[in-house]
């Protein structure tokens, strides 16, 4: 099993929810987040100081796919999150050593 987290566009999310439901993957979590990377914000100004705004928001989505469905997952995600611009965000994959769904018990792909 792998865990894919993608930092994504706010305005890419509804999409991928979309098209996460037609895939009929098994769950998600969302959550909204902050970040930088070459990006690098913008310029704002406060008091008449210039201040540097570098945390811009964005969405983190976290699916969990047993390992044959992950290149399915990233493509998926690719196709509707590329823009082409910087800050269309990154996909992280990381190995799951173990699933337990609390109310059953089930354990590993089962329990996705």
């Amino acid at each position: 099993m792998k865990k894919i987290e993608a930092i994504v566009r706010p305005a890419k999310f509804e999409e991928i929810k979309e098209a996460f439901l037609e895939a009929k993957l098994p769950g998600i979590t969302v959550s909204q987040v902050q970040g930088c990377g070459n990006q690098h914000g913008w310029v704002e100004y406060y008091r008449g100081s210039e201040v540097i705004m570098n945390m811009l928001p964005k969405i983190k989505v976290e699916v969990v796919v047993d390992d044959p469905e992950v290149d399915e997952v990233v493509k998926l995600i690719l196709t509707i999150a590329r823009t082409g611009e910087v800050g269309d965000g990154k996909i992280f994959i990381s190995p799951v050593e173990e699933t337990i769904r609390i109310r059953t018990g089930e354990r590993g792909p089962a329990a996705i």
